[in-house]
């Protein structure tokens, strides 16, 4: 659920300083190195308090050392849930800072991939046999036999003689 700012500030007192800049239009400010140092802060932050929250957690059912403070505390869960949502914050704005790096980063690359691509000599094989004199006749690879045109129907004239001896 969402915590408004005026709760934050009434919940975490003189805390919400290391909040603040978690919000808009802060948060819109930092450079990225400023950003990470801030979810490093948040990030230590509320790993402290899910620590106390865990322990307080452990000694009300018996399991960790018995304190006087082990009672159930539901403003230290929210003022870890407060530093939780502005490391949320934080880190959105970390990753929208590094994607327009990357973009910036890739953008570059294939402008120079592109220039490499247009610089170099092209290669244009010959064209090959063009259609401007019309189509030529290609090579038939059968064999050609060349025969007497004189004995050109004896060989179906001597079948038609053995027949009729056959025949009688």
């Amino acid at each position: 659920m969402a915590t408004s700012i005026a709760a934050e500030r009434r919940l975490l007192g003189d805390d919400f300083a290391l909040i603040a800049n978690s919000h808009h239009p802060a948060l819109a400010a930092l450079s990225a190195e400023d950003a990470v140092a801030l979810a490093r802060l948040l990030r230590e932050q509320r790993d402290r308090l899910r620590g106390m929250v865990h322990s307080n957690r452990r000694a009300r059912r018996g399991k960790g050392e018995p304190r006087a403070a082990a009672s159930h505390d539901p403003a230290l869960l929210r003022r870890k849930q407060v530093f939780a949502a502005a490391l949320k914050r934080v880190n959105a704005r970390i990753e929208a800072l590094h994607g327009e790096a990357r973009r910036a980063f890739h953008a570059a690359a294939l402008k120079e991939a592109l220039a490499r691509k247009q610089a170099a000599r092209r290669h244009h094989p010959g064209a090959g046999a063009s259609a401007a004199a019309g189509m030529r006749a290609k090579a038939s690879g059968k064999r050609r036999t060349r025969m007497d045109p004189r004995n050109i129907g004896s060989i179906s004239q001597a079948g038609k003689n053995a027949q009729a001896r056959r025949d009688g």
